[in-house]
């Protein structure tokens, strides 16, 4: 192994600092052309359950702002797996090979499981939520105009995508726990009554304010704590408990 001096590694690190700077601008720049389209999309399971429906533009600068918005999201998304291989690449020569078995996986299953997490609120969740508050809207009592504030409609919209890609996280932080023996599989088959619990309150934390949209973020989780214990393994843990 080449072994390098304090200097050395800082001036590396810099490098891949500056790389990654630069790969951020580059798709801020690409973001800020692709940014209607990315509107469009994500506006896209709204405009289905309301086909004759309006975002409302309450300011000069919404347009600006919410074109800025969604180019800086796009050069995060663009850059964040370019990030995670500079950073990799950069700790991975100090690594011992058991550590390295170990986080190689996690960053080839953490992106794809906050991809499959937000799909699911994208293609599943947000029909049956806005499908929910539209009909209530349109149901009040008293004359209304139902136009929501676009850039409320991408706040929220972005927030439950992060939310839910976030949350789908659960299986990989049981298996790592795991791994590094912190916990074992049988003491986990042992809190499955408090881990459901606990999903119930963060799904009812994090999600709006209905029951299908916390169940539909609760459920998938109980899956999700469900397939990893069939990942995780008995070691000498087991013994102890």
């Amino acid at each position: 192994m080449k072994t390098m001096t304090m200097g050395q590694h800082f001036a590396e690190l810099r490098r891949r600092i500056l790389w990654t700077l630069a790969v951020f601008v580059v798709a801020l720049i690409a973001g800020w052309y692709i940014s209607p389209w990315l509107q469009e999309f994500l506006t896209m399971p709204l405009m289905q359950v309301w086909p004759d429906g309006a975002l409302l533009y309450s300011g000069m600068a919404d347009g600006l702002m919410i074109r800025f918005s969604l180019a800086v999201l796009f050069g995060l998304i663009i850059v964040l797996p370019f990030a995670l291989w500079q950073l990799w690449a950069f700790v991975a020569p100090g690594l011992h090979a058991r550590e390295q078995r170990i986080i190689w996986p996690i960053l080839i299953c953490s992106p794809l499981l906050f991809i499959l997490g937000a799909a699911f609120a994208f293609y599943v969740l947000f029909p049956f939520v806005f499908q929910f508050f539209i009909e209530l809207n349109t149901a009040a009592p008293v004359p209304a105009v139902v136009m929501p504030a676009a850039r409320d409609y991408l706040s929220f919209s972005v927030d439950m995508l992060k939310v839910f890609g976030v949350a789908f996280q659960l299986p990989l932080v049981l298996v790592l726990l795991n791994r590094v023996g912190v916990l074992s599989r049988a003491r986990a088959v042992k809190m499955r009554r408090y881990v459901i619990v606990l999903i119930v309150i963060i799904a009812a934390v994090l999600t709006p304010p209905d029951v299908v949209s916390q169940i539909l973020l609760a459920l998938p989780m109980w899956g999700l704590f469900e397939a990893s214990l069939i990942f995780m393994r008995d070691d000498k843990l087991d013994n102890k408990a």
